[in-house]
């Protein structure tokens, strides 16, 4: 039996900890997240997603807002002699005290193949920067950020239109599983940690407000990728107000063959005017409004007014009488 104690707080944690509940050798001593805060509408305090399924499965919950000064949550986590500590998502950075604490050490769940994206949003950033393929890494933590020795891995393919929301809960199931098999090895001595090469290391950084803002003079796909990796925050100006661009489809011969039939036809049917960057040039029949941009045309799928709900493309076009030739973004000179 792996006796173990789990470190993690968001959705995206969850099902590693379901996983690590359901399997019958591990036992999971107890959990520790972050304090309960206010969320969602409302802003009641509320507890963690990890915190809750804790609380249905009975375990212990430690909560500190400083975990490397609390000494008596360090106390009592160094009482418990666990053979590993499992981390993911877990919100504070662990001090070499704890990382030194467990006999097997301290597994992470890292949501990238690494050593490329280390860093907080690994999965936006991939699908920012158009990579094919998202994957977990388990790895043994140490001081540094996402520096440490590798375990096991395991990739996934990314369709087109995934968004960042899609290949992430995707991966929190990938990691549960990978969790796991990574624990069973490590304790039978059957894995050979393999360092990172740091030369072929990228960095994921914390998303900025700044990061959302559209710019249509880019190309079609680079555009897509920020609004399916940065989903669904990416805003644009459209008469005088903000306006959220929640999904989108880049058109034209390159994709005619991985997009669905009903928008792949639709490259056939969009004109080739010479407009400015940012100028709508077809209303496509039960999708939407098509953009220029710098490079190619893009289809705008879903939309929210501010202050509005979510619309299809086509209710959005509807809705507002939308007419070719009305301009997102600046206005062109």
């Amino acid at each position: 039996m792996i006796k173990l104690i789990y470190w993690g707080t968001p959705q995206f944690a969850v099902p590693s900890l379901e996983r690590l509940l359901q399997a019958p050798d591990l036992d999971v001593l107890g959990v520790v997240t972050q304090p309960d805060k206010r969320r969602g509408r409302g802003s009641k305090v509320s507890p963690s997603p990890v915190k809750s399924v804790a609380v249905a499965a009975g375990v212990p919950i430690w909560q500190s807002r400083n975990i490397k000064k609390d000494q008596a949550i360090l106390a009592e986590l160094r009482s418990q002699t666990a053979d590993a500590f499992v981390v993911v998502a877990y919100g504070q950075i662990l001090s070499p005290d704890i990382l030194a604490m467990p006999r097997l050490g301290c597994i992470n769940s890292h949501g990238s193949l690494l050593p490329k994206y280390r860093g907080a949003a690994p999965i936006q950033w991939g699908l920012y920067h158009g990579e094919p393929r998202a994957g977990i890494t388990t790895m043994l933590m140490d001081e540094g950020m996402d520096t440490g020795d590798m375990l096991l891995k395991q990739s996934i393919e990314i369709g087109l239109l995934e968004n960042a929301l899609d290949v992430a809960v995707r991966l929190a199931d990938l990691s549960g599983e990978l969790l796991v098999e990574t624990l069973h090895q490590l304790d039978q001595k059957i894995i050979i940690p393999t360092p990172q090469d740091p030369d072929q290391a990228t960095y994921a950084p914390l998303i900025q407000k700044s990061d959302y803002q559209l710019d249509w003079s880019r190309s079609a796909i680079a555009l897509h990728n920020q609004i399916r990796g940065f989903a669904p925050n990416c805003v644009t100006q459209f008469r005088e107000t903000s306006l959220k661009i929640m999904a989108t489809a880049p058109l034209g011969e390159d994709y005619t063959t991985v997009l669905p039939e009903d928008l792949a036809a639709l490259t056939q049917t969009i004109p080739a005017p010479e407009a400015p960057a940012g100028r709508i040039i077809h209303i496509a029949p039960q999708q939407g409004p098509v953009v220029q941009t710098g490079d190619g045309a893009l289809l705008l799928r879903s939309l929210q007014m501010a202050g509005k709900r979510r619309q299809s493309g086509w209710d959005f076009a509807n809705g507002l009488r939308l007419s070719v030739g009305e301009q997102l973004g600046k206005t062109a000179v």
